[in-house]
Order: structure tokens, then C-alpha cells, then sequence
């Protein structure tokens, strides 16, 4: 299972499949949440992420067609895109340190 260390970071995806508000929502919280760390968060359809991501956040959903897009890069699945366990802890680990797992 893939994993890095929060300070390796350099870029979290945050993917969407029909392009509704609510992932665009959630990336720019991620970016409110992380401001002040030198990591970009950037808004991408789930059959285009980027090679460079570190991080994917996207609905469990989408999470295999994900990791056929990106395969080897840190997946984050969620379930709410607003108020997901999953999306706090991706953001404390991010401000104190750690390893986020995929």
C-alpha cells in the first residue's frame, strides 16, 4: 500500500467524475486548510490526474478508476465531501507531520 511522509507533499489532486460543485467545494477547503504549507491543491477529472499528484482525494466511488489513473500514488477515498473523517485527518497529518496512507 502506498504511502508519504507529509513533508514530501508538493501536490494533492482532488478528483471528480461529473464535474458537480461539490469536489470543487472540497478542494478549496483543502487549500484554506493547508495555507501556509507549500502544497498546491488542484481540481482535476478523475481520468486526468496529473503525474506529478502525491495525494489523490476522490469519492470511494470513483476510487478504482482512480488508482487506474494514477496507479502507485497515495489514495484518499472519501465518502462526504464536506465533513469526512478521512479529509480531517488528511489535514491534521498534513499540519503536524506524518505519514498519510493510502
Amino acid at each position: 500500500m502506498p504511502s508519504i511522509d507529509s513533508k514530501d507533499v508538493k501536490k494533492i489532486v482532488v478528483a471528480c467524475d461529473a464535474g458537480m460543485g461539490s469536489s470543487v467545494m472540497l478542494a478549496s477547503q483543502l487549500r484554506k486548510s493547508l495555507k501556509g504549507l507549500s502544497v498546491e491543491v488542484e481540481h482535476t477529472p478523475v481520468n486526468s490526474i496529473p503525474a506529478d499528484a502525491d495525494i489523490i482525494v476522490c469519492h470511494a466511488g470513483l476510487a478504482d478508476r482512480a488508482r487506474v489513473s494514477a496507479p502507485g500514488t497515495v489514495l484518499v477515498p472519501i465518502q462526504l465531501f464536506i465533513g469526512d473523517p478521512a479529509v480531517t485527518k488528511l489535514i491534521s497529518t498534513m499540519k503536524s507531520g506524518g505519514t498519510v496512507d493510502a
